[in-house]
């Protein structure tokens, strides 16, 4: 897999219609219009899959970002029409006793995919760089060691063919706490609501540090993170899956709709430095 690349442009669909037809007073886009676009990229994905599966390749996706921000409908979005025999969503419970005593990858290494398969991660071993630094689940010296490690353990997965993409959905926190809200409103996400949510959104300020240091550090040429302003989560995942997309030579790409990306919506971390070691502890 050669180096990911951002493209962006103004050749999409959502400026090339009415922006009556696309957007709301809000700058969100309209239902109608997101649900005609994603149907165009799901056909994408489907091919994407295809060859994969033919050409035994391994995707690895994995989405970050803070508590509400659309981590989990994301990946049902890129999900929603590929056969699920070879695609899957993983999202791991807390270690048990026994994972505790394990080398801190392990648990995410053995759901890597095999030969043909997509596999998405609802968040991943970034934990320990963000929410355990943040509630003290993990001591200093765990954070630091991580850091050390998961520059070289993600060098190693692309070394050995892995497809590999990190994508970090942001958002604001005022549209946390509208979330958050919406969540304690509606009977349908209350299973999404816990203490922890709160105590997130508490911590917000401390999570932006974590963020950055994170992207400074390990957003390296092999494993970058794209960056997605997720505030409007349609228009987040569109970009999403275009940004994918537009770096994987799949055959029967369409490529008079995958152009590239929103300008607006999406920023690539790439200029971060490994060595062999990583002594990043800033």
């Amino acid at each position: 897999m050669t180096d990911q690349k951002i493209r962006y442009t103004k050749k999409l669909s959502e400026y090339e219609e009415k922006p009556s037809k696309v957007f709301r007073k809000s700058g969100k886009i309209e239902t109608k219009f997101y649900e005609k676009e994603s149907l165009k990229l799901q056909h994408e994905l489907v091919k994407l899959q295809k060859w994969v599966i033919d050409n035994d390749k391994r995707l690895l996706v994995i989405f970050e970002g803070m508590d509400t921000a659309g981590k989990s409908s994301s990946i049902k979005e890129f999900n929603n029409y590929l056969n699920p025999r070879e695609a899957r969503s993983v999202a791991l419970p807390k270690p048990n006793s026994k994972e505790l005593g394990q080398w801190y990858f392990q648990r995410h290494i053995k759901q890597v995919p095999n030969a043909g398969e997509i596999v998405f991660f609802d968040r991943s071993w970034y934990n320990r760089a963000g929410i355990e630094q943040v509630f003290g689940f993990c001591t200093q010296e765990q954070h630091d060691h991580f850091y050390r490690q998961v520059n070289g353990v993600e060098e190693m997965l692309r070394d050995d063919g892995v497809l590999f993409f990190k994508f970090y959905l942001n958002i604001s926190h005022e549209t946390q706490k509208d979330r958050i809200k919406d969540r304690e409103n509606n009977p349908l996400k209350g299973w999404k609501l816990s203490e922890l949510d709160y105590k997130s959104m508490e911590a917000y300020p401390t999570y932006e540090v974590l963020r950055d240091k994170m992207f400074r550090v390990t957003g390296t040429k092999h494993a970058p993170w794209c960056e997605v302003d997720a505030n409007d989560k349609k228009r987040a995942r569109i970009n999403a899956i275009r940004y994918l997309l537009d770096n994987i030579d799949y055959i029967g790409k369409n490529k008079k709709l995958i152009t590239g990306v929103d300008k607006k919506i999406v920023k690539l971390h790439n200029k971060g430095k490994y060595y062999g070691k990583c002594s990043h502890m800033a």
